[in-house]
């Protein structure tokens, strides 16, 4: 399985987009080459693959894996762009991380894959497993005791989560109340670039 080394805040600065959104910590802002990333005016090809990159990388998600779901959203009813930006949100890997069971996605992928996680009661070790509406995410009982999710909650105290999760924090598990909707985004994004840029 290929695995992204890319150092976070680095490919977060080039990017535009702030730590937080993937859930590290925001380092003190230096002043220092403020503007390195301004200089050059991207052409429209380089805006949309920007934006490409910015999603992919929120994600943790690579190229033949991303085009896929390109693919499925285009296949699905409704606006291409808001389905593809659906069909990233319910990844098991990001509910685990918007339901507050991991601190960062990347390691909410780890998480879900040493199969901590259940799904309406059975053990699910894929991290693009996508949810639906009605389905029940739970941490497991053998997993509640560790210390590690000790730990894991003390980090993410105070963290919002989306109104489309019914989060019990005593059962550490979450409710699919609905599908996501595109203005309950934590991140700026562009999705109609991305699609235009596969489109061509």
């Amino acid at each position: 399985m290929a695995i992204d080394r890319t150092p976070v805040s680095k490919r977060c600065k080039s990017l535009g987009i702030s730590p937080a959104v993937l859930g590290y910590t925001q380092k003190k802002e230096t002043k220092r080459n403020r503007n390195t990333n301004t200089r050059k005016k991207l052409s429209e090809y380089g805006q949309q693959l920007r934006e490409k990159q910015k999603l992919k990388f929120i994600y943790g998600v690579l190229e033949k894996q991303f085009y896929h779901y390109y693919e499925l959203a285009v296949r699905e009813e409704g606006v291409t762009g808001e389905n593809l930006l659906k069909l990233l949100e319910t990844r098991l890997d990001n509910v685990i991380f918007r339901m507050g069971m991991a601190i960062t996605r990347r390691e909410a992928r780890q998480l879900v894959g040493h199969g901590h996680f259940t799904v309406n009661g059975k053990r699910v070790d894929i991290p693009s497993y996508r949810v639906k509406a009605g389905d029940v995410v739970a941490l497991k009982e053998k997993s509640r005791k560790s210390p590690k999710f000790e730990q894991i909650a003390d980090a993410v105290h105070g963290r919002i989560y989306p109104l489309w999760l019914d989060v019990n924090k005593e059962t550490k598990s979450a409710s699919i109340v609905r599908l996501p909707q595109r203005d309950e985004l934590d991140f700026e994004i562009q999705e109609h670039l991305i699609i235009e840029l596969y489109s061509k």
